[in-house]
């Protein structure tokens, strides 16, 4: 019997509204709940209240951009089992690995590319690893 992919809670950071929805309607068709924070700064006060399984973040976004809320996130002892994909239009893989971050993947979005790459992140790390994890029902 094939096991179901997990459902994961994710943290969109995201500026573009229009992005934002796009990327949140690929996302909750795969079965993800996502949860949304308008810049840096905001993203880390919510992943305080409730640390998701995986942050998604653009590079551009205010008060904090995407790669110094990379950084952080991956030096914060509690939020280490946090996953961390980069969204860019900057061609910017290389610095997005050195600020810590698990996947990155060059805009225009793609609903395949996405949903795959979060699905990849997601099956490279653990249950135990993952402490919001959801089993569908």
């Amino acid at each position: 019997m094939k096991r179901l992919d997990p459902r994961l809670i994710i943290l969109l950071v995201e500026r573009d509204p229009h992005v934002r929805a796009l990327a949140t309607h690929f996302l909750v068709e795969a079965g993800h709940t996502v949860e949304h924070a308008s810049d840096g700064q905001d993203a880390l006060v919510k992943v305080g209240l409730r640390a998701p399984d995986l942050v998604i973040t653009e590079i551009l976004v205010p008060r904090l951009d995407g790669l110094a809320l990379c950084r952080q996130l991956k030096n914060l002892h509690e939020a280490r089992p946090i996953l961390v994909l980069v969204l860019s239009i900057l061609a910017a893989a290389a610095r997005s690995k050195e600020a810590g971050a698990d996947g990155f993947l060059l805009k225009p979005l793609s609903q395949h590319r996405l949903v795959a790459m979060v699905r990849d992140l997601a099956s490279h790390r653990s249950p135990a690893e993952r402490p919001h994890l959801q089993e569908p029902s």
